[in-house]
């Protein structure tokens, strides 16, 4: 069982950045970050495995950084550059569910966070 808990949402405008702590008790070999805008099925965006390896949607790669501090029990998701399209509700995942697919595809996770709203306006 594990248990998650994000904060760090918030609006900021283009270009700006927000960085998203997700404290978590238990452990998982697979976390990440999920995100859903309104009308839109929920989407990975950033998965990080127990040996360091990072993954990410092609939509963040280059302005999004995942990270994780075992020490203290928090992972964090550093959203650089941010634009309109990144505004979303924000899930914190563990046990997160790689799909068999070209590129990067979590299709799901087996515990979640109660979400963070990011806006980000132009």
């Amino acid at each position: 069982q594990v248990q998650l808990v994000e904060s760090g949402g918030g609006s900021v405008q283009t270009g700006g950045s927000l960085r998203l702590p997700c404290v978590y008790t238990g452990s998982s070999y697979y976390m990440g970050w999920f995100r859903q805008a309104p009308g839109q099925e929920r989407e990975g965006v950033a998965t990080i495995v127990g040996d360091g390896t990072t993954m990410y949607a092609d939509s963040v790669k280059g302005r999004f950084t995942i990270s994780q501090d075992n020490a203290k029990n928090t992972l964090y998701l550093q959203m650089n550059s941010l634009k309109p399209e990144d505004t979303a509700m924000y899930y914190c995942a563990a046990d997160v569910l790689m799909g068999d697919c070209v590129g990067y595809c979590a299709i799901g996770a087996g515990f979640w966070g109660q979400g963070t709203q990011v806006t980000v306006s132009s």
